[in-house]
């Protein structure tokens, strides 16, 4: 029994974003029946979100200002060095 527990207990977040992602994807099915295409979209971007936060909990990634920081650092690197080796005017066809 303590094993069962211990599990649910270290896989928590996995299984909450699992249950999240499958109440969205049925209350986009039962709002698209209805007509309410606001809600459904606000449900599907739910479930989009989730998933998304499901992976990275699997990839074993974390969302912290740390991390977000570092990656601006290196997209804004790459954005720099990508754009400078572009020519200054591209030739029209």
């Amino acid at each position: 029994m303590s094993t069962i527990a211990t599990g649910f207990i270290m896989m928590r977040w996995e299984l909450l974003s699992a249950v999240m992602m499958f109440l969205a994807s049925q209350l986009n099915v039962v709002c698209r029946k209805a007509s309410r295409n606001g809600m459904a979209f606000v449900f599907s971007s739910l479930g989009l979100f989730t998933s998304c936060w499901f992976v990275m909990g699997l990839m074993g990634m974390s969302f912290n200002l740390a991390g977000i920081m570092q990656f601006w650092a290196s997209f804004k690197d790459v954005f720099i060095d990508v754009m400078s080796q572009n020519p200054t005017a591209f030739p029209l066809p």
